[in-house]
């Protein structure tokens, strides 16, 4: 599904532990390194999107996981030229994402990038600093990492204050 301006409606979610540091997920077959994120399928609900992404690229169910926040609008960016596929119609020409911040409450162990049921989109994953995925994915997403990353950060301090009880 895109919309009339080309771009695909998609969610992009930050999972945080207790300690101010994030989910950080390296793509199949050494291809970068970013948060998990994938497309709206027709009529989903955002949330309904949200989880099931969760589950297909990081093994996690709902009540794995606590909601902490989410952007309020769509934050949008442009796929590079020579990303863009010819003659694809309607022609793609980025991604609109709603973000989410959720609170992983269950083991690490719990995130599993095979589920069995889908192919998996992630090789390894680790746990960074806040802010290091804005200087670490590919450039065309900075944007929009930054803007989500800074929207959710009363959400991820008032986690910090809450794990550091």
């Amino acid at each position: 599904m895109i919309d009339r301006e080309g771009f695909r409606p998609n969610v992009g979610i930050i999972i945080a532990n207790g300690q101010g540091q994030v989910l950080w997920a390296e793509r199949l077959r050494k291809q970068g390194w970013q948060f998990p994120q994938g497309g709206i399928d027709g009529k989903e609900s955002v949330e309904d999107a949200l989880y099931r992404e969760l589950y297909e690229e990081v093994g996690l169910r709902p009540h794995q996981v606590k909601l902490l926040g989410r952007t309020r609008g769509w934050l949008k960016y442009r796929l590079p030229r020579h990303m863009v596929r010819k003659g694809q119609k309607p022609q793609c020409i980025g991604q609109k994402q709603k973000w989410f911040l959720l609170q992983l409450i269950d083991d690490d162990s719990a995130v599993q990038l095979n589920n069995g049921e889908h192919s998996p989109e992630f090789e390894s994953w680790r746990w960074v600093n806040y802010w290091y995925p804005i200087t670490e994915v590919i450039s065309f997403k900075r944007d929009v990492y930054r803007r989500a990353l800074k929207e959710l950060l009363p959400h991820q301090r008032k986690l910090e204050r809450e794990g550091n009880k």
